[in-house]
């Protein structure tokens, strides 16, 4: 142990410890901006500089170690000085237009900067100039940039594809995408984690808000919206409400209050992929000997990019179905609309999701069955939704709860976890275990596959075949699953991916608390609704039933093959345009 003096507090910690831990372990705030622990703890930003005494210079908190006897001031005169300096000089190649800036307000920098009351700038503002595609799902604005490299580091150790890297020397040093490649050209998953990481707005989704504006306001169409299982464990975050009362039912009321005319549950479309997965795996495990294992599930796009552009030879062990927000796209324009008894033209299909790289998905050309344009129109990310509710003027605090609308709006808990890893795995097994043996399992049979480890893997009995799974989210940790299946280290039947680490609960849409990972809780919640709902298994959900009874006939017929599963070969990657 080290005793040590912070600000005249006498303290004691372990060895080793950093000084910003050891002040925040004696409730001693130091701001920081570039530093994210364990992944960026560089000292770039230099906002994090104390004195020591005995020390010349002003020393980074955030990555140097106590020692015995150390004496430390965190917001001495010489610190304060040296801080505003620091802050002023990033300011003065920081486009400052916070009005303008969809972080204004959930800013690291902006937040410093109020703190140490800079209202001028004494610099010379120089800002960076860029050539971005705003089209693309995933928009970086250069002139937003303060170098912090947490994108860099978030990409190549959380997810271990390398997209954003160091570019020029010197006065001109930035950050921009590696390899000299444009954003289109690369490998980017669009897992989104660069964004939820960055601390100001210079990464961000494409804002797709006035496209759903303008679907509102036009009388023609007919605005169908979704809410994704892990936006319900989250939304309430930016309003500063708590998870209990920020519940999805509270959502829809939003939603009402906006004007969509339908509002339908994801899970609705989330038991509806268990049913032909969980049928497609079952028909791979009958025919084992003509099969290649393992089965890898297709419903998060990130994922689906990722295994095209690095494993392309496995792209055929992917499972054909869509994913859930697919499917309900394709299932809105073609039974809701007969449902209806209207042109399917006219259905214009909005997804709540909490993913960026929902937005290319939808835009896949090939996901277009149910023949009336894309099957889903436009995707809102979570952050989205929440400006959208401001936008409206919505207090979500005096909102009351409102249920779904029906028949789409009906899921099951299996649904509900579809947004925590592991839950897409748990809820297919439920199902399995009852189409092979006609009979429920305990719902919490498979609940091994449940928790935060990036690879966990496990092995059930299902009606006397040994099935053994594996479940990994985050890139990095899916690579190194890959590699040890490719190297014939690890066999599996089944394997569920999620590009973003915790799953969908942590996806890269989700509401931004700087420094703070919510995946977990947000986990906890979508595993609580599971618990209390009433159908807690995909295949006893009496909406799918009837869609299947009266439109699609079984899991895996002609229809739902045309309708709710895909060729993962339609379209290409850009490594694969390159080879074409």
């Amino acid at each position: 142990m080290v005793n040590l003096t912070i600000n005249g507090k006498q303290i004691r910690v372990k060895e080793g410890t950093t000084i910003l831990d050891a002040a925040a372990s004696a409730g001693i705030f130091i701001p920081t901006l570039c530093y994210l622990k364990d992944i960026n703890e560089i000292g770039a930003c230099r906002v994090c500089v104390v004195e020591v005494e005995g020390c010349a210079k002003l020393v980074t908190a955030c990555n140097n170690k106590v020692w015995e006897g150390m004496d430390i001031r965190t917001n001495s005169p010489k610190v304060r000085e040296s801080r505003r300096n620091n802050v002023e000089l990033i300011l003065s190649q920081h486009d400052c237009q916070c009005a303008t800036c969809v972080r204004s307000g959930n800013c690291s920098l902006q937040t410093i900067a109020n703190d140490l009351g800079i209202l001028e700038l004494p610099f010379e503002k120089k800002l960076p100039k860029s050539n971005w595609p705003m089209d693309f799902p995933l928009i970086r604005d250069a002139k937003k940039c303060i170098k912090c490299m947490r994108c860099v580091q978030v990409c190549d150790k959380i997810q271990g594809l390398n997209i954003w890297d160091v570019a020029g020397t010197g006065s001109r040093t930035t950050v921009d995408v590696s390899r000299n490649r444009k954003i289109q050209e690369s490998d980017c998953a669009l897992c989104g984690q660069c964004i939820t990481h960055c601390p100001v707005g210079a990464l961000r989704e494409r804002d797709d808000v006035q496209k759903v504006l303008d679907a509102l306001a036009d009388p023609e169409k007919i605005t169908v919206v979704q809410v994704a299982p892990a936006v319900r464990a989250a939304w309430g975050e930016a309003f500063g409400l708590p998870r209990k009362f920020a519940t999805v039912k509270r959502l829809v009321s939003a939603l009402r209050q906006i004007g969509f005319n339908y509002i339908f549950d994801t899970n609705f479309s989330a038991d509806l992929t268990i049913m032909e997965e969980g049928s497609e795996f079952l028909e791979k495990v009958k025919n084992k000997e003509n099969e290649t294992f393992p089965m890898f599930t297709s419903c998060c796009p990130g994922w689906v990019r990722f295994m095209k552009s690095q494993y392309p030879g496995m792209v055929d062990q992917l499972s054909s179905a869509k994913s859930p927000q697919q499917m309900f796209g394709a299932v809105a324009k073609s039974y809701y609309a007969k449902l209806l008894d209207v042109d399917p033209s006219r259905i214009y299909s909005i997804s709540i999701m909490p993913c960026v790289a929902k937005k290319h998905e939808c835009a896949i050309p090939v996901m277009n069955d149910a023949g009336a344009g894309p099957d889903v129109d436009v995707v809102l990310t979570t952050r989205e939704v929440d400006r959208l509710i401001r936008a409206e003027h919505i207090i979500p605090a005096d909102l009351e709860e409102e249920e779904f609308d029906t028949p789409l709006g009906t899921g099951s808990g299996a649904g509900v976890i579809f947004g925590a890893t592991g839950g897409v795995m748990e809820a297919a097994l439920r199902s399995a275990y009852y189409l092979v043996t006609g009979r429920n399992p305990d719902p919490d049979s498979f609940s091994k596959v449940r928790g935060m480890d990036g690879w966990k893997e496990a092995e059930f009995n299902l009606a006397g075949q040994n099935l053994k799974v594996a479940v990994a989210s985050g890139l990095s940790n899916t690579r190194k699953l890959m590699e040890a299946i490719r190297k014939g280290e690890v066999q599996y039947h089944f394997v569920e991916i999620m590009a973003c680490p915790g799953g969908c609960a942590g996806g890269g849409g989700q509401p931004i608390k700087d420094g703070e990972e919510q995946a977990e809780a947000r986990c906890e919640v979508l595993y609580g609704l599971d618990k209390v709902n009433n159908l807690r298994f995909s295949h006893e959900n009496p909406s799918v039933q009837k869609c299947y009874q009266d439109y699609l006939e079984a899991p895996l017929s002609h229809l739902s093959h045309k309708l709710l599963h895909t060729d993962h070969h339609a379209w290409l990657m850009p490594e694969e345009e390159t080879e074409e």
